[in-house]
């Protein structure tokens, strides 16, 4: 069986792009207007506190750690606190940075699923309002069942879904805009169920998306490959197929184009700081970024996590932004979602 062709090129190959130190906390704290975290030349920076806009154990989460546990061990920083503030699909987060206008000890761990969530909930503050820091990785999303599912392939999967796709439950830790929401809406687009057909159940971070799978909530789940890797190799989820163009190193499943299905995604990680931050102070997180991104303890952090390299700083971070902002808006708008 050959599933159907996307109608538009841009959606048929949809690359949108997509641990140890750190503090767990909820809540908000106080703004630091226009405050500056010390260090640069007299030493590693102090003072950060780091957001993670979603929950515990999410890709953001292991990301942003990755990152704090190598600018600690790199002494570019010390003491980096890393908390965590969920909600709506990450804009909760997203207002709370843009309300730290001015704040230099700030930055905040983002991606595509805010992307896509300033416009599935519909969000006053947006990205355009932050100052871009750095584009770190992409990831592929993997398509991935319990171990005990009948389903054997992706061909499996899909006869099932197309037959009854009501009662074929799909997971993902996005909201609607999301990589793990867009990743299965485009791929029931491509193998001919319809997206307003699709049942598809939102969970708030990779863990509980993990319970859900291991508890037979849904039939199968998208997400990104990492955080299914270990669960794989345990034989508690089987990976059906990876949406990246070859095959992920390390994990044993064929691409969906291997499969026959004409769809390539990517998801992928940055790191943007409030608005209205003095130039030195980008420039001082511009740089610390940079140099953590060129440290070999950082290489290790790709390998480990299967993360592929994707590092953009600046303004050409800004302008990444501003074509994924457009990008998102316009396949949501596609698959009937805004």
């Amino acid at each position: 069986m050959r599933p159907q062709k996307m109608r538009t090129a841009s959606l048929r190959k949809l690359t949108l792009g997509a641990v140890a130190a750190g503090l767990v906390l909820t809540g908000c704290g106080t703004t630091a207007e226009g405050g500056s975290a010390s260090g640069g030349d007299s030493g590693p920076i102090t003072g950060l506190r780091f957001m993670v806009p979603n929950s515990p154990g999410s890709g953001y989460d292991t990301t942003a750690r990755a990152v704090a546990s190598v600018m600690e061990s790199e002494e570019i920083a010390k003491g980096i606190e890393v908390f965590n503030l969920e909600g709506a699909g990450g804009t909760v987060g997203l207002q709370r940075l843009v309300n730290e206008k001015g704040n230099a000890d700030m930055l905040m761990q983002m991606g595509l699923g805010v992307v896509g969530a300033q416009f599935s909930n519909q969000s006053e503050a947006t990205l355009d309002q932050t100052t871009p820091v750095a584009k770190l990785i992409e990831e592929a999303e993997a398509i991935v069942v319990p171990g005990n599912s009948p389903y054997q392939s992706i061909d499996d999967l899909v006869t099932a879904w197309k037959a009854d796709p009501g009662n074929t439950p799909v997971g993902g830790a996005s909201n609607p805009g999301g990589p793990d929401h867009l990743t299965p809406m485009l791929l029931a687009q491509e193998v001919g169920v319809k997206p307003a057909d699709v049942n598809y159940v939102a969970y708030d971070g990779g863990g509980e998306l993990l319970a859900g799978i291991l508890g037979g909530d849904v039939k199968f789940a998208a997400t990104g490959v990492g955080e299914v890797t270990e669960s794989a190799a345990a034989g508690d989820v089987r990976i059906l197929a990876v949406t990246s163009e070859e095959a992920v190193e390390g994990v044993d499943a064929p691409t969906l184009t291997d499969e026959g299905v004409d769809l390539v995604f990517a998801n992928w990680r940055g790191i943007v700081a409030p608005p209205g931050l003095k130039d030195a102070d980008t420039k001082k997180w511009v740089d610390a970024i940079t140099e953590m991104h060129d440290s070999d303890a950082w290489k290790k952090a790709l390998a480990d996590n299967g993360w592929t390299d994707s590092f953009i700083t600046g303004d050409e971070f800004s302008d990444y932004l501003t074509e994924e902002s457009d990008r998102v808006e316009a396949v949501m708008s596609e698959l009937g979602l805004v």
